[in-house]
């Protein structure tokens, strides 16, 4: 018989103790990095001198760790059975780039029609589709890590393409049909194709190699039994030394500015929560399954703040209201998906009838 056709069921897993206590450790970098931004003077400057390309490297840096182990968790010999499945990648276009902009737009004219400046920054998160922190997310409810990896590998392909040409209709174009104030919006493909090569490219490739040496050398069972339990604790770790560093980036004006914060969050959470959720309806109402429709949700709900800060700040200024509504951006997301997280594996005992923590795995 051959062994690398078996597939057993492994004993259903738990969270561990830094998964339970994440929303803690998460609240806890957040106060961290807000109070080093606001009385540490300078800090701000020297975060935003440490670019190349403007890309921040402190922000890549915790970005990468954070999601190398998460992407060398995924099995690539899988991923040509999501690339069949053309509800869920019909699915994710729609919601990525016709719903998700629609709505941030949407919502950023009902709630800041009267402040110019963080409603555009506000529109330029909706326009960058997420292609990093996902990961982290979808792992954490214990979604499809091949789907994600496709959807995100697909929304990247559609970012260089169309973030400029949806900036433009969305920002200009739309508020003229409409007789609103239109702004502009001036990026370069290079900047945003850079963005998606730092932030997905690298450790994407680093994940790959590391499953196909791992396996190859020492087989899968010894991969995923004992390298990948090594590793999988730098995610969180990753996670949270670049939460620190984004809030410590604008702390200062995170907590001088405590209503424009409100304000600008207003719309952020209704977004989050909003796609979130009819991400959800989308995949159980055709079918996909517990983790394909986490995975579809979830890729539907975030962001690319990493894209939308840079270009706020290339574009308008670190200083800028645009800026600020682009790093209050994952000031809400974070806490929002992670609440989401817990709301997942509620919802995959109580709607789903499963187990989200049961795993298949072959042995190699």
């Amino acid at each position: 018989m051959n062994t690398s056709a078996v597939i057993s069921r492994v004993a259903p897993k738990r969270m561990s103790t830094l998964d339970k206590w994440l929303a803690v450790w998460i609240g806890l970098a957040m106060v961290a990095g807000l109070l080093l931004g606001r009385f540490i003077p300078g800090l701000s400057e020297l975060l935003t001198r440490l670019e190349i390309g403007g890309i921040s490297v402190p922000i890549a840096l915790g970005l990468l760790v954070m999601m190398y182990p998460v992407l060398a968790k995924v099995r690539y010999d899988k991923v040509a059975t999501v690339t069949g499945d053309k509800k869920l990648l019909v699915s994710s276009l729609v919601l990525n780039w016709l719903v998700g902009p629609a709505l941030m737009f949407t919502l950023a004219w009902i709630f800041l029609a009267d402040l110019p400046e963080y409603r555009t920054g506000v529109i330029i998160v909706g326009l960058a589709r997420c292609i990093a922190m996902i990961v982290i997310w979808n792992d954490l409810a214990c979604g499809d890590g091949e789907a994600t990896a496709v959807l995100i590998a697909v929304n990247s392909v559609f970012q260089v393409v169309m973030f400029s040409v949806l900036g433009w209709f969305y920002l200009t174009v739309l508020p003229g049909w409409l007789g609103l104030d239109s702004q502009g919006l001036d990026v370069s493909v290079w900047q945003i194709a850079l963005n998606v090569i730092v932030f997905l490219g690298v450790p994407l490739a680093a994940g790959f190699a590391s499953r196909w040496i791992g396996e190859r050398r020492r087989g899968r069972e010894w991969y995923e039994a004992k390298f990948l339990p090594t590793i999988g604790p730098w995610a969180l770790y990753g996670l949270l030394f670049t939460i620190v560093l984004l809030f410590a980036f604008q702390g200062d004006a995170i907590t001088s500015n405590p209503l424009d914060v409100a304000r600008i969050a207003v719309p952020l959470l209704a977004y989050f929560t909003i796609m979130w959720l009819v991400g959800m309806l989308v995949g159980k109402s055709i079918g996909l399954g517990y983790a394909r429709t986490t995975s579809l949700a979830f890729t539907a709900a975030g962001n690319n703040f990493e894209l939308a800060i840079a270009v706020t700040i290339g574009t308008f200024g670190a200083t800028s209201g645009q800026a600020l509504a682009g790093v209050v951006g994952p000031l809400i997301e974070v806490p929002v998906l992670v609440g989401l997280v817990y709301v997942s594996l509620w919802m995959a005992r109580s709607w789903f009838k499963t187990d989200p923590y049961a795993r298949e795995m072959s042995v190699a």
